[in-house]
């Protein structure tokens, strides 16, 4: 039996994932999907006309991830596509945030990510295909956004360095680096923090990103960049010095804080 697993897959672009997979992918017998909210998932399942194994559980727990190894065993599954789509941010000061935030953080969005990949990967076959949700925080240091931006440079250059690894087996791995995405993610990462304006210009919908990641997956592109601002900051912070951008981020920092309290006067 043929399976695609889908972390995150309750909200945002997990959910995404799921939705445009269905309509393309006929070759998977089952859809598994994994997140924390069975009636999220139960719903999500409604519409999809792929058999559906919902497996609602906290991947940050190392007793239910021991328990997707043993399901994908009892079913004598191959896992064809793995999509790791859990993961939150939190926006601030890092040090005037809670430590459970800011290390949460870190458990889910790389030990997490980094578990479920490795305890599926022998379950793989040539063919099989890993996406993994980075980000274009990725790229360099984002004061107010340290520790999301550092799990998610980890993201990268842990599936960019098992994607060479991995190739001689057959199984690709393509790393997603979006910009901001319009999604629920920002519900909670806005809870402590702003994000800069200039930001939301680049606002995109998870829809025409999952469309390219899937188009880059397919094509076995390590790296999954959507919309040109982003393309452009990617090449920008491979070619500018960080701590000029850090300058220039701080300054735009207190142009942004001026602005909302401008904004907020009116």
């Amino acid at each position: 039996m043929n399976i695609a697993v889908i972390t995150g897959a309750s909200s945002g672009i997990g959910m995404e994932f799921a939705i445009q997979m269905d309509e393309y992918f006929d070759s998977i017998d089952e859809f598994w999907l994994v997140a924390r909210r069975r009636d999220r998932l139960e719903k999500l399942s409604g519409q999809l006309r792929h058999k559906v194994r919902i497996l609602a559980m906290d991947i940050t727990n190392e007793a239910q991830l021991d328990r997707l190894v043993d399901t994908v065993q009892d079913r004598k599954a191959v896992v064809r596509i793995l999509v790791n789509c859990a993961g939150y941010g939190i926006m601030g000061n890092f040090a005037g945030q809670p430590t459970e935030s800011e290390t949460g953080m870190i458990r889910l969005n790389c030990e997490a990510l980094t578990g479920v990949t490795h305890r599926l990967i022998p379950y793989m076959r040539r063919g099989s295909r890993i996406i993994q949700m980075a980000s274009s925080a990725a790229f360099l240091p984002q004061p107010d956004f340290a520790v999301y931006a550092a799990t998610k440079a980890y993201v990268l250059s842990f599936s960019r360095a098992i994607g060479e690894e991995l190739k001689d087996l057959g199984i690709y791995v393509t790393s997603v680096c979006p910009g901001p995405v319009d999604t629920p993610f920002f519900d909670i990462a806005e809870r402590s923090g702003i994000t800069l304006s200039i930001k939301k210009y680049t606002m995109v919908s998870a829809e025409e990103v999952v469309r390219l990641a899937l188009r880059d997956s397919c094509h076995r592109r390590a790296v999954s960049v959507y919309s040109m601002p982003i393309k452009a900051f990617h090449v920008f912070a491979k070619l500018i010095p960080h701590a000029l951008i850090l300058k220039l981020m701080s300054a735009m920092k207190r142009l942004n804080n001026i602005y909302e309290r401008t904004s907020d006067k009116r």
